[in-house]
Formats: structure tokens, sequence, C-alpha cells
């Protein structure tokens, strides 16, 4: 180790590259780390300088970072972690904590576990930001260079040996339509399933999951027209106003207020598969304190949920 060439480097500046990479705005950056737009050019223009490389150039989007730049934001994820490890290795105290969690969790999960997640965050992490995200494929690279810290999936057959996974739940499919649907009224086969249009439940990273009966119109072949939205509550309300069907876990009917006017019907037994929900998360978050602490606490709040429900049946 150089210990000299450190001593005259100023570390702050790998922060500000870190947030330019992120951003790709100076005057975005610069609002992010508190200082004024010109103090962040000088910044900007140091760090060419201390790498010899131009590490972005002007576009109509911002600022696109060079192959030097792209090369450096996964390095400085790991280094920023470390250092931030290092000034963190005093008592960890959930109710001091100040940083974001960002999460990937669909709507139709986020809607049954969430309410009660945030019930315990807001009294055991009360300055915790947590950021959700619906709609985001690709989730084990995004976990792996830190631009997610967990993701609550479908899951998989199996995970690479960097990812820790932990099942939380699973459930049965089940047929959703209106109270007053032609399907109530008729055996719920595949062939008379295909007689109405469907809606289907967005899936993250659908090609890489291994025999999900979802969504619907793959499995069932649907001659009808097909929705697909990752928004619950709107296909909810496009049940009851329509001849739809929307197949997909059968807890979701456990909500009386967001299942109003709908009913569940038996799904084929060909296709009743259950279906199983992991939280993941990659190893560099592993001696993390607060990522350790929140990992524990969704598997405390499923827990929870699944005694709540036993306790209503």
């Amino acid at each position: 180790m150089d210990i000299s060439k450190l001593a005259k480097a100023d570390l702050n500046l790998l922060v500000a590259l870190h947030v330019l990479i992120e951003e790709r705005s100076v005057s975005r950056a610069a609002t992010r780390l508190h200082v004024t737009q010109p103090a962040m050019s000088k910044t900007l223009n140091r760090l060419r300088d201390t790498f010899d490389d131009p590490l972005f150039a002007r576009s109509k989007r911002g600022i696109q970072p060079t192959p030097r730049a792209e090369a450096l934001a996964n390095e400085l994820i790991h280094v920023l972690s470390d250092i931030e490890g290092l000034l963190d290795a005093g008592e960890f105290s959930p109710q001091a904590f100040r940083g974001e969690i960002v999460i990937a969790i669909s709507e139709y999960v986020g809607f049954t576990l969430l309410p009660s997640l945030t019930a315990r965050l807001e009294t055991r992490a009360p300055k915790l930001k947590l950021r959700t995200i619906t709609r985001a494929e690709q989730q084990l690279d995004l976990l792996a260079d830190g631009r997610l810290d967990f993701a609550i999936q479908l899951s998989r057959n199996s995970y690479p040996s960097e990812f820790r996974h932990h099942e939380l739940a699973s459930s049965p499919l089940a047929v959703f339509v209106r109270r007053d649907h032609p399907l109530t009224q008729q055996p719920i086969t595949e062939d008379n399933l295909r007689l109405f249009p469907q809606i289907n439940l967005y899936i993250a990273d659908r090609a890489e999951i291994d025999d999900v009966d979802l969504p619907a119109s793959e499995v069932l072949g649907s001659a009808k027209g097909t929705v697909e939205t990752s928004h619950l509550l709107t296909a909810f309300e496009i049940l009851r106003s329509t001849n739809y069907s929307l197949v997909c876990p059968a807890y979701m009917a456990r909500n009386d207020g967001a299942t109003r006017d709908l009913v569940t019907l038996p799904i084929p037994e060909k296709y009743g598969r259950t279906v199983e929900y992991s939280l993941v998360a990659h190893d560099r978050t592993a001696r993390s304190p607060i990522h350790q602490w929140f990992w524990n606490e969704v598997i405390d709040a499923v827990r929870a949920l699944r005694v709540r429900t036993v306790h209503r049946g």
C-alpha cells in the first residue's frame, strides 16, 4: 500500500464521483451533496485530473460516464461501503439510523406486507427512509451493483452463491372475478376460462423464473384480450366492471375492502401449483448492521402476518 499516495488524495472526491455517476447531472449532484453548482464543477475538474480521464461527456440527458467512469462505478460501491462500515463501527442503533433502504417488491406483495412492515419501522427505526420499487428487471444485477438493497420476488429454483435468500411465504392460486361474473355459474374449466379476457399482473424477471403459473394468459392461452398491469387496485377495479378474470395468489382475498364485490373461484387442478416468495439480498450487505436488522424485520413481519391469519381462520 502506497501510504504517501493515499495521504495526498482527497477521499471526498470518491464520494463526489459516486454521486455524479448516479445522478448523471452536475446540478443534481451539487444539490445532493449540499454544495453549489460551480463548486461541483470544480470538483469534477479535480476528478478529471486525478484519474487522467474526462470521466463524463455532455449529452441531451445530462452527462454520460466514459468507459473509465463506468469501470470505476462498481469499485466505488464496495470502497465506499467499506469506509461507511469503518465509520459506523460503533454500536448500531436502528432508532438513530438515518439512511435509505431500497427494496424491489411487487404491488400485490407490498399490498399485504408493507402496512405491517412500516408499522414496525415507524417505532423501531423512525428515521429510516424506505424506498420501494414495484417494477424492476434484472433484480439480481441491481442487488449486486447496489441499486437495490433487497428484493422480495417469486422464488427461483436456485440462486448464485453470492446471494442470500430466505423463503418468506407461499400461496395457492385462485381465479378472481366480479360477484355476478358468468364464470360463477359455470364449472371452472380451462375451456371456460379461455372464453373471457384476462388480467396479467406484472412479474419481474419472468424469463428467469421456472415453473410459475403466472400470468394466466400464457398458461391458459386465452383467445380473448389481455391487460397487463403492476397496479393491483387497478386490476380489481377492472374486474368489478368487466368480464375479465385474474389468476393470482389466493391470499389477496383476505383484504375485504380491496376485494369488495369480487369472489374467488378454484383454479383448474392442472394449474393449481403453489407460488413461493423469497427475500433476496447480495452478500455485499451481509455484514452491514442495518441490512442484517432490516432482513430480520421483514422475516418477523411476515411471521406475524402468518400468526394473525391463523388466528383469524
